[in-house]
């Protein structure tokens, strides 16, 4: 197999992979589950991935780098903070049938259990807050944003939106996605001195 078939095919196993972890949860995914619907044998599944383990850490983190791709382009646009922060928080919002949320939510319940995914999830987690902590402080400093601690405010917001959209994608109709994007934005504006409008 050449180097480049190699890693075609990995591409296509963690692709794979991702859609049989959405369908069957972290916990319950077999290598037999990825190789049977990949159409492969399970040995070249060990071949690329070693363990089960691993196999589950690099899906995880291949779906989250497609979430953490977006973001790169809107952080690194030349946009003005206030435009990138709104970007952010429309990211952030879980769509359709939540897919890129239920991974997340598995991954972070499956990093209790297993390390090689608390790496990874916590890796790509904090690079959430690290991202919008940055767009905090390029506001701050051209005066578009008032706030004395960006890594705290990050941090809450943040942890606003993960427990709303946890709420939003595992529990149908408790909240509303209109809901969501207007206690995201209060809570946001509040932290940042602005009117909640400034956010839609």
């Amino acid at each position: 197999m050449t180097r480049r078939a190699a890693e075609i095919r990995l591409d296509a196993l963690l692709r794979t992979a991702c859609d049989v972890i959405v369908e069957r949860g972290l916990a319950n995914t077999r290598t037999a589950d990825v190789a049977n619907a990949a159409g492969v044998s399970q040995a070249l599944v060990f071949y690329h991935f070693a363990t089960k383990e691993r196999l589950l850490a690099q899906a995880f983190a291949y779906a989250v780098e497609q979430d953490l791709a977006r973001l790169d382009a809107v952080t690194r646009s030349s946009a003005p903070p206030l435009t990138k922060l709104r970007r952010i928080l429309k990211l952030y919002t879980p769509a359709g049938r939540a897919t890129s949320w239920s991974m997340w939510i598995d991954g972070w319940s499956e990093s209790l259990r297993t390390p090689e995914l608390e790496k990874v999830s916590r890796r790509l987690d904090l690079r959430w807050r690290q991202d919008l902590a940055a767009v905090i402080t390029a506001g701050v400093a051209d005066g578009t944003f008032q706030c004395a601690d960006a890594d705290g405010a990050a941090w809450r917001i943040s942890a606003v939106m993960d427990g709303l959209a946890v709420q939003l994608a595992v529990h149908d109709r408790v909240i509303s996605r209109r809901q969501f994007g207007e206690w995201v934005r209060l809570v946001t504006a509040r932290e940042l001195g602005l009117d909640p409008a400034d956010l839609d």
